[in-house]
């Protein structure tokens, strides 16, 4: 029996097996891979993917989903559900709890919450070899966009700063139960290696690029001007006229470089 969407977890269960098989084809999981599913709501994705891998960690919040999750994965594979918010669970601590270097992290996020869980598993990008999720396209579309495009922002620089992030394909509202009123989209993250990694501190990343887009229209030198002013700016071979969404992450990491050096 198929369970009811529940409106406050923004719940629309995948179907349409076209879609989840393509899905399942780009995570390509594998026998040795320590996967995580988020949100796995009635199985549609979890299935496939504990065949593939045999074992399966799973991470649902709906209570009422649990026992038809357990009864349909009994013959599959090994799945473990950990009943919890995701943005409580320390995915660095399951790594190291499991002795595993790193997790791979699937999910069809809820749309009113997947930017907070993005933000979440980037803090902990040192321990996920790989992420695919499906979010709304519009949320997809930010995540990769470059400077200058009226859909750059705030969610585009704190994801490339620690992801390479890449676009897979479009999924239609009538490929879930029930149709949301929006496209979504299947994307890939993969966290840069260490090396690739900038030296600021994150927390001044963070404020840097907060007030930055607080007030998208203003330039550099209003937006900013609670943190650095226009000679701190240039300091960090930025024009105090430009606006935030002209500016390419590299740059907020030289701003948020002299703002730690004040």
């Amino acid at each position: 029996m198929n369970a009811r969407p529940k409106k406050s977890f923004g719940q629309h269960f995948l179907h349409d097996r076209r879609y989840i098989e393509r899905i399942v084809s780009v995570v390509s999981p594998r026998a040795e891979d320590f996967m995580v599913e988020i949100g796995p709501g009635e199985g549609a994705l979890t299935l496939p993917l504990l065949t593939a891998a045999g074992k399966l960690t799973a991470i649902e919040l709906d209570t009422d989903l649990i026992p038809g999750l357990q009864a349909r994965a009994a013959s599959v594979g090994e799945l473990h559900i950990i009943q919890a918010d995701v943005l409580k669970v320390d995915f660095s601590a399951m790594a190291h709890s499991h002795g595993v270097p790193r997790l791979r992290i699937a999910g069809n996020l809820p749309y009113y919450i997947s930017s907070p869980i993005l933000f979440h598993c980037v803090e902990h990008a040192a321990a996920i070899q790989d992420m695919h999720f499906m979010l709304q396209k519009e949320v997809v579309d930010r995540m990769a966009a470059e400077p200058g495009s009226k859909v750059y922002g705030r969610l585009s620089v704190m994801l490339q700063l620690a992801c390479r992030v890449e676009p897979l394909f479009n999924v239609p509202p009538e490929a879930f139960r029930p149709p949301p009123k929006v496209e979504s989209a299947v994307v890939r993250l993969v966290p840069l290696a260490p090396h690739e990694l900038h030296d600021a501190r994150p927390e001044h990343v963070y404020a840097v690029v907060k007030a930055a887009f607080g007030q998208r229209r203003k330039t550099l030198a209003n937006a900013l001007k609670q943190l650095l002013d226009s000679d701190a700016i240039r300091r960090a071979d930025v024009d105090p006229r430009a606006r935030a969404e002209t500016l390419a992450p590299a740059d907020f990491v030289r701003l948020a470089k002299v703002y730690g050096s004040l």
